[in-house]
């Protein structure tokens, strides 16, 4: 009985075997193809991934986005003093991209008219959620504002409600356009706000940015004349100083579309500002954006060693 049987059970033992043998080189298979999952999937053209097993390099082979030809005497897009500044900021990214996080990073944007319209801080927001899918971008606008708009108690605990892992601060515009601008005073300014800001949220990085230009109107409404506006070289030199002295980030717009010479010039000249040469188009707010994510996402890499 049993003899008739051993044939049949060879067989069959084979076949187990073989059967765990495919079901262990499946696991080491499944534990290679971890880190790929892991990886965003909706990359655009000329951006590539680098994978290893401490951490995840976002790879920009070409820029995403590019200012436009004409643009003249730009410096490169870059933040400044971000590496050991926005290290926890830094820190969340690769842990979400390695899914060790299980909520979101948080990145809140406050500023002014050029916040309050969306169009800048969404078009951060999408390009940056493209790369780290656990990331969540919200903004938070006053038309007019200057930093004295956001210094009072009831605004900073609306902001510290939305617990960001990353606070950027987009003002100086309505700073520039006073015609008594004084730089002692925004710095001042910035001092009491960024120590409120502080005070509520301790461990949370900041990150500031300069305006991107304007002009300064004169004349009456049948003849009107627009100059560069020759504040707004001070109020991005202010801010650079502050965010420098301060142990802030800064994103230096200013300089990145062309400085104190061809920044209003540049956006003008592109055809991208609105008449009252002050706000932009739609184009140029998308474009503002994604250099922002671009430079966020050049400062992540530079974190993680590429």
């Amino acid at each position: 009985m049993h003899k008739n049987r051993l044939p049949l059970l060879l067989p069959l033992r084979r076949q187990l075997l073989m059967l765990l043998l495919a079901v262990a080189a499946a696991a080491a298979t499944a534990q290679d193809r971890l880190l790929p999952e892991l990886m965003p999937q909706a990359l655009t053209p000329g951006v590539d991934t680098l994978r290893t097993y401490q951490h995840i390099v976002l790879q920009v082979n070409e820029p995403t986005v590019q200012l436009p030809a004409s643009f003249r005497g730009t410096e490169p897009n870059i933040l400044e003093d971000s590496l050991e500044v926005l290290a926890p900021f830094w820190e969340k990214l690769r842990r979400s991209l390695l899914r060790t996080r299980a909520d979101s990073v948080r990145i809140v944007h406050i500023g002014d008219s050029h916040v309050r319209g969306h169009l800048f801080p969404r078009a951060a927001g999408e390009l940056l959620q493209r790369r780290f899918r656990r990331l969540s971008y919200t903004d938070r606008g006053i038309n007019g504002a200057t930093c004295v708009s956001f210094t009072n108690e009831a605004r900073i605990q609306q902001i510290a409600a939305l617990k960001p892992d990353l606070l950027i601060l987009s003002l100086g515009t309505n700073e520039s356009h006073n015609r008594r601008y004084n730089s002692q005073t925004h710095y001042h300014q910035l001092d009491e706000l960024v120590r409120l800001l502080r005070a509520a949220l301790p461990d949370v990085p900041l990150l500031l940015t300069t305006p991107p230009g304007s002009y300064d109107r004169s004349g009456t409404r049948r003849r009107r004349t627009y100059k560069v506006n020759p504040r707004t070289e001070p109020a991005a030199r202010t801010i650079r100083r502050f965010a420098l002295h301060h142990g802030l980030a800064v994103w230096n717009l200013y300089e990145i579309a062309g400085g104190s010479r061809q920044a209003a010039r540049n956006w003008w000249e592109a055809g991208l500002m609105r008449p009252d040469h002050v706000h932009y188009l739609a184009p140029a707010y998308v474009l503002q954006g994604e250099l922002l994510a671009q430079a966020l996402i050049y400062g992540y890499n530079d974190y993680v060693g590429y």
